[in-house]
């Protein structure tokens, strides 16, 4: 009886070393980025058993079987549509030699998405704005209403969409949403989205929790397609910010999204498609029509590659283009993210784009809603100061924007946020937008949070509590994995 004990920790112990040793095989044999593969052989050794569960929850990017053969299906039919865009007389491609181009190739080479002309783009930079124009959309649909958001949280403004989405039903208009099955639980569970059902809007969760896939992949998109018409992207969830989150102590979100009419729109169509399918299961039905091209003679006339990213079917490219992005830039870098978790390859593209003597200008919120997120983030600010990259703390409100204006020509727009788990977990959509004109628009807007901005000083960030650096150096140890 005495060696019961003994044998029962000899077992426990051979059974962690076993398990140890077979993940971290897994890990080193699915050859990611070094930092999240070090993160991860950190946490498996260092918290016996729970590390390796974390890791079997959270570490992989796996889909469930019947959601990869989804999309290796949905792939097949985006791929005609791809191809008959790319033979549009609106394809185009940047002048040679201008800030984009590579960009531009890139980005068709590994996606075989074009880039579309005569788009009319409208930046709407404020919430109030947002509502009004997507309600009066809603209003005037004929035929069909998309609208897939990470986050719809009843409320306000955005029980103004759902009553016009009801309005739209009553005229027969087919009205489907997508929307994130954890970052919309409360929606899902609730009273509004009964009666949108009942009115015969088809309201869908993305990305439910299943033990057969990874917990915590998300639908992170923010689309809107009317009548394959008119289309939106961008950064504001479903939700009104006088009544979301208001507890949680960081002020109001500040968001910004773009309103399209052009042949781009039909792209967004095409992930809304391309999405529904591999949720639903039910056929792709790829768009009907292409929007017409606005007049040559229009100020908002803008050239558009729309941008889909996520683990399926281009892993880690957003991460390459946002790389390949900053390293363009000659003159002026200034970006908007409220997540700021660069791995080395981020934080070294823009400490060398400041070492070259570009102006670049990160803008983040001076608070946010995630303690860990915000100590991984700032842990990398004296880095960048020492080379002369400019940091801005947004004062009124969490910024939740995220854009990057690049030399005054090229914008890069949308959901994706300068971290990890946008980079390589979320579903993403980012519009690629060539040329002065809406890159002045995001300027401006950029300036605007300027004013509210306090900059941060080096030599005050360096006088900062010990305790302050230490948490920020443990948390950038994890970095990687948020």
């Amino acid at each position: 009886m005495s060696d019961d004990p003994h044998i029962l920790s000899t077992v426990i112990l051979t059974a962690h070393w076993l398990i140890v040793i077979g993940l971290s095989l897994r890990v080193i044999a699915r050859r990611l980025p070094v930092g999240i593969s070090l993160a991860w052989l950190a946490v498996i050794f260092a918290v016996p058993f729970a590390g390796a569960a974390a890791y079997l929850v959270f570490g992989g990017k796996r889909l469930s079987a019947e959601r990869v053969m989804r999309h290796v299906a949905a792939q097949r039919a985006v791929g005609s549509v791809l191809a008959t865009l790319r033979e549009e007389p609106n394809s185009a491609s940047p002048a040679a030699g201008s800030t984009g181009e590579t960009l531009y190739w890139q980005t068709l080479g590994v996606m075989g998405v074009p880039a579309l002309d005569g788009n009319r783009a409208i930046l709407l930079h404020d919430y109030g704005s947002v509502f009004d124009a997507l309600v009066e959309d809603i209003d005037e649909a004929t035929d069909t209403c998309q609208l897939a958001f990470y986050i719809w949280h009843e409320g306000g403004r955005a029980d103004d969409v759902a009553a016009a989405l009801e309005r739209a039903r009553l005229r027969d208009v087919r009205c489907r949403v997508l929307v994130d099955a954890v970052g919309s639980k409360e929606f899902l569970e609730g009273t509004r989205v009964r009666a949108l059902r009942a009115a015969g809007v088809e309201v869908v969760g993305v990305l439910p929790p299943s033990f057969r896939s990874r917990a915590d992949l998300r639908y992170h998109r923010k689309i809107v397609v009317v009548d394959e018409h008119v289309g939106y992207a961008g950064s504001q969830n479903l939700v009104d910010p006088r009544f979301f989150k208001q507890k949680s102590g960081v002020g109001r979100w500040v968001d910004a999204m773009a309103r399209l009419e052009g042949p781009a729109v039909a792209l967004l169509a095409t992930i809304f498609e391309t999405d529904w399918s591999v949720e639903t299961g039910s056929a792709f039905e790829p768009a009907t029509s292409w929007p017409p091209a606005a007049d040559a003679g229009s100020p908002d006339r803008a050239l558009v590659q729309v941008v889909p990213s996520g683990p399926m079917p281009y892993p880690d490219a957003i991460r390459k283009l946002v790389l390949t992005a900053i390293y363009s830039a000659r003159q002026t870098l200034t970006l908007t993210t409220p997540y700021f978790v660069p791995d080395d390859a981020v934080l070294t593209a823009l400490c060398s784009a400041a070492q070259g003597g570009v102006t670049v200008t990160l803008i983040v919120p001076a608070r946010n809603d995630s303690r860990l997120v915000r100590y991984a983030g700032v842990a990398s600010f004296e880095d960048l100061m020492a080379t002369g990259v400019r940091i801005a703390l947004f004062q009124e409100g969490l910024l939740h924007t995220k854009s990057m204006v690049v030399d005054g020509t090229v914008s890069l727009f949308g959901s994706v946020n300068l971290d990890m788990r946008s980079f390589w977990l979320n579903f993403e959509n980012s519009l690629f937008v060539y040329g002065s004109e809406f890159a002045s628009r995001i300027s401006d807007l950029q300036q605007e949070y300027l004013t509210h901005c306090v900059f941060v000083d080096p030599d005050d960030w360096r006088g900062r509590p010990a305790h302050h650096r230490f948490a920020e150096d443990a948390a950038r140890l994890v970095g990687p994995l948020l």
